[in-house]
């Protein structure tokens, strides 16, 4: 029984820490957008997230020390590449935690979808692998109590809700 609970242990500090792979699906996108390339929901592993612009900020947050410098798709580019309708986008954490972000926060120089922090993708322990981050020090209207629990880490799911 000790010994099951060792390889259990280890074996949950590997995934914790272990970076993505391509291939490996990061964040899912689903809802009120057009047919993914395969006719269903939109799937990006870190090869396709790569592909994308890349936008990068250096801001300070309330969960972290000092400057952080994020790095990753600005989430107006990504949600016009999936074809995204205005409206309500339901952000889903890995433990399945639940924030709605509106559509209009989706804006050139807004928030991030970040999988890089300080130069190194992001680990789950970090808040990773992917993390809707806002420039807080860039704009004083994203320091406050409503964006700040829009900043949701650990994302891998977003559904986009008609606003209609």
């Amino acid at each position: 029984m000790f010994m099951k609970r060792i390889f259990h242990a280890a074996a949950l500090a590997l995934f914790i820490t272990a970076p993505l792979h391509a291939g490996e699906v990061m964040l899912t996108i689903s809802g009120d957008v057009a047919p993914g390339p395969d006719g269903g929901d939109w799937t990006f592993d870190s090869e396709a997230l790569h592909a994308l612009p890349v936008t990068s900020f250096t801001t300070s947050t309330i969960w972290t020390d000092g400057p952080q410098s994020f790095e990753g798709v600005l989430l107006k580019t990504l949600l016009d590449r999936v074809g995204a309708a205005e409206g309500t986008i339901k952000a889903i954490a890995l433990n399945d935690y639940m924030v709605e972000v509106p559509t209009e926060d989706a804006v050139d120089g807004g928030p991030i979808i970040a999988y890089m922090r300080n130069g190194h993708e992001i680990g789950v322990r970090d808040k990773g692998p992917l993390w809707l981050v806002y420039p807080f020090d860039a704009n004083r209207t994203y320091q406050s109590e409503e964006y700040y629990s829009r900043s949701i880490w650990q994302l891998k799911r977003l559904t986009i809700a008609d606003g209609k």
